[in-house]
């Protein structure tokens, strides 16, 4: 199966990341969002990635205007009928993306189409039993940026059939350059389930006052050859989406390890969810 036509199902953070890939590799891309303002808000956070690239020297100006022409704008689901590839990257919420995933199955046409979701936690089965082809839908797991961001974590549930997998490890290494390793529909996946328990070590070791948030992260950079502390890092991926992410593995598995600092709360309900907000752990407001 050559993949030519694909879809995205919101246009916000991640979804707009995800189409700026597959347009940049060749695809005719449908975005679609909530409303004409959303679907705007999408479309300038795209143009302006796409402009960047091309003022750092990663893409000429050719390069961004055939991208820019390959992307197809709207708020009607009806106009991904003819999608080979639709991944949904909505709001972390189950009702909702099952909710897509029942509207998707009754629009696209092609029997042989694959429905994929962007979910960083969430049980892929749960969407699959929303369609009729519970066999072609999987989880295409993009990290953010997605357009610099190299892995792809392809999470596969129990009715996944396994050429669907095979057709989309090839598409995302071949045709998106990207690194795709592969994911049972357990929670967490393979990333989240190693690195937020992590993260949730080193705000506690800061909640319990053990060590500042600047020691913990020198400590990490330096002592263990990573490129960024953790807590500089929970605040890049959002302190919301770490909250979210956390709760979702700890209710279904009881880990401890997964269960939210109290301070993760408390700041979240704050809206300190790191740069996005620009603040959390530390200060962006001046960046």
């Amino acid at each position: 199966m050559v993949i030519e036509r694909a879809g995205v199902v919101g246009s916000g953070l991640m979804g707009s990341g995800i189409a700026e890939v597959l347009a940049r590799a060749g695809l005719d891309v449908v975005v679609r969002d909530i409303s004409e303002q959303a679907v705007d808000a999408g479309r300038a956070r795209i143009e302006k990635s796409l402009a960047r690239g091309v003022e750092r020297g990663k893409l000429s100006e050719d390069e961004r205007d055939a991208a820019v022409a390959r992307l197809h704008y709207t708020v009607d689901m009806k106009d991904f009928a003819d999608r080979q590839l639709i991944i949904e990257a909505a709001s972390e919420n189950e009702d909702i993306k099952k909710a897509i995933f029942a509207e998707l199955d009754a629009i696209v046409t092609a029997e042989d189409a694959i429905l994929a979701s962007n979910t960083s936690s969430m049980p892929i089965i749960r969407f699959a039993q929303s369609t009729s082809r519970a066999d072609r839908v999987l989880g295409i797991h993009f990290f953010n940026p997605a357009t610099v961001q190299p892995l792809v974590e392809l999470v596969v549930s129990e009715l996944t059939d396994p050429q669907v997998v095979d057709t989309v490890e090839s598409f995302v290494t071949d045709v998106l350059g990207k690194v795709a390793i592969r994911a049972t529909d357990r929670p967490g996946f393979v990333v989240n389930a190693l690195l937020i328990p992590f993260l949730f070590s080193a705000i506690r070791m800061i909640e319990a006052g053990h060590a500042t948030k600047e020691d913990v992260d020198t400590g990490m950079v330096n002592g263990c050859a990573h490129p960024m502390g953790p807590i500089a890092l929970a605040d890049r991926v959002g302190l919301d989406t770490c909250l979210f992410v956390g709760q979702s593995i700890y209710e279904e598995t009881g880990d401890p390890a997964a269960k939210p600092p109290v301070l993760l709360s408390r700041m979240v309900d704050a809206g300190m969810l790191g740069v996005k907000s620009g603040r959390g752990f530390y200060d962006y407001s001046a960046k």
